[in-house]
């Protein structure tokens, strides 16, 4: 499903007005009605029910106009409260208050002596519906719509976001002060990328994609570079496998990493790596620590590297190492190999010597922090998997400013390294060199523990060997890693949910997408 920003809806609403002739009063009619839709879903027959609208002066308070007035004629009991004037109204929204104003439904002004009216009035609604703000809100709520939107959360009644909740940014999902905590969200035309970024995904509820007669020739024409990932995107990607294939056919996955006392990082990934179709997997481990590896995973096929300071791989192994790379459809590097001095420089001295498709994940990452130019220099294409600190450690930029612009920042590096980039967490987004992006919405809070992120290379490498492209095999990777943390979560809850519960979940994963 593709996502838009606010400037691209804006730009496909004019189309249609423009280009196909609709009148935008019509757009705003159909916007309208799909929020008294969803309302009837919420509380049954508007007769005899109290609904109160929250309306701005701009588009969304039209909308909202729209609304108050059907509900009115369905023997619904209308309440509007008005911030802003109706002088500041464009014409669409201008043009459904007056129609408001002459059918006689009460509009009062909101001021600071009508908070007192308004909570009483919101205690006893049965449906509240937000149309203050819409997708062209940016920055802070503030002043008197700081205390309306305090009086909407606490009343208690079940609240109908028009388009995005008032007081979220449509383009990031973030929240910089007040913000209403919707039940549910009706976005117009396309979703808006914000719903479902964190935290924007918590205010918005559930969301409703509503149709308000966007030319489909129109939408079509339009390239937007954002997708929501979802399971039916996801079946049309899972590789088919043929009655006649064998191992080979399906690809060799060589997972690398391990240190003292991590081993069991690898081990997940390649055990994942499994679980996701590779046909054949080998891990290649410092030597000394060869038979942890060994005596853990019966399927997998162990390779034995010049380590130092017994058991972190050297740069002696550097020559032999490329040579099993090469070997290998895909390599997933980095799950446990530690931050030892003489491991890093082994790292940096192999990557510009590497053919085959590489995934780059956990303690490789932090090696390449300084030297990310090495990343241009691989012969093959390369995923990186970061989460938000090893993101850090690589650009330069805080935490917060990766979590608040999580897709910005995934795509700018994306295309200057010229790689995938899977930025990991809530919402994990993937971004392609060519400035394509995929967001995620599976996966739960109890997938916060150790080895999760060892389990998804795994994933993202089989796939990749099957033959996909690193975006798509990271998106898919992204949806069936989150989709088994959630079976996991259903079977066992969030806490003491572990990696291995989320690799004995992926086989019924891909045979449920696989129907």
């Amino acid at each position: 499903m593709k996502l838009v920003t606010a400037k691209e809806i804006r730009a496909l609403e004019a189309q249609a007005m423009t280009q196909c002739g609709i009148p935008g009063v019509v757009l705003m009619e159909n916007a309208g009605l799909a929020v008294v839709a969803a309302g009837q879903e919420l509380v049954g027959d508007y007769h005899g029910k109290r609904v109160v609208v929250l309306a701005g002066s701009g588009n969304n308070g039209g909308d909202g106009f729209v609304v108050a007035r059907h509900v009115a004629n369905r023997g619904g009991e209308t309440r509007v409260f008005l911030l802003g004037t109706p002088e500041a109204m464009q014409s669409d929204a201008r043009t459904n208050y007056d129609i408001l104003m002459h059918m006689g439904v009460p509009v009062q002004k909101m001021g600071e002596d009508l908070l007192s009216l308004l909570a009483t009035e919101l205690g006893a609604a049965n449906l509240i519906v937000d149309a203050l703000y819409g997708t062209g809100f940016a920055g802070q709520i503030t002043g008197l719509a700081q205390d309306i939107v305090h009086f909407m959360n606490a009343a208690g009644p079940p609240i109908l976001a028009v388009d995005v909740p008032s007081g979220l940014i449509a383009d990031t999902g973030e929240v910089l002060g007040p913000c209403v905590q919707a039940t549910t969200t009706v976005t117009f035309g396309l979703p808006k990328i914000g719903l479902y970024l964190e935290p924007g995904a918590r205010y918005a509820g559930t969301i409703r994609v509503a149709d308000i007669s966007l030319p489909r020739s129109v939408v079509a024409a339009s390239r937007f570079r954002h997708n929501l990932i979802t399971r039916e995107w996801c079946q049309g990607l899972l590789p088919a496998r043929s009655p006649d294939s064998h191992k080979g056919t399906f690809g060799r996955v060589l997972a690398v990493g391990g240190s003292p006392g991590m081993t069991g990082a690898v081990s997940l990934a390649a055990e994942a790596a499994l679980r996701s179709g590779a046909g054949l997997v080998a891990v290649a481990i410092p030597r000394t620590l060869q038979h942890n590896v060994a005596g853990k995973t019966s399927e997998v096929i162990t390779h034995g590297l010049a380590d130092a300071d017994g058991g972190h791989i050297g740069t002696a192994a550097a020559e032999e190492f490329v040579a099993l790379a090469g070997r290998a459809s895909v390599v997933a590097l980095g799950m446990g190999l530690g931050r030892h001095e003489e491991t890093f420089t082994w790292l940096r001295q192999v990557l510009p010597d590497m053919r085959a498709p590489l995934i780059l994940d956990a303690d490789a990452l932090t090696g390449l922090a300084g030297h990310t130019a090495l990343l241009t220099q691989h012969r093959g294409e390369i995923v990186v998997t970061p989460h938000p600190g090893e993101m850090s450690r690589l650009t330069g930029l805080s935490v917060d400013e990766i979590q608040r612009q999580r897709v910005d920042v995934a795509r700018r590096y994306a295309v200057e390294w010229q790689c995938t980039v899977v930025l990991k967490g809530a919402r994990t987004v993937v971004a392609d060199p060519g400035g394509e992006v995929y967001l995620n919405q599976s996966g739960n809070p109890g997938m916060a523990t150790a080895g999760m992120g060892d389990v998804l290379a795994g994933v993202i490498s089989a796939l990749m060997a099957h033959g996909l492209t690193p975006s798509l095999a990271a998106a898919l990777g992204v949806y069936a890693h989150g989709t088994a943390g959630d079976a996991a979560a259903r079977a066992k809850g969030f806490m003491g949910l572990t990696a291995s519960d989320v690799l004995a979940s992926l086989p019924e994963v891909w045979r449920e997408l696989g129907r």
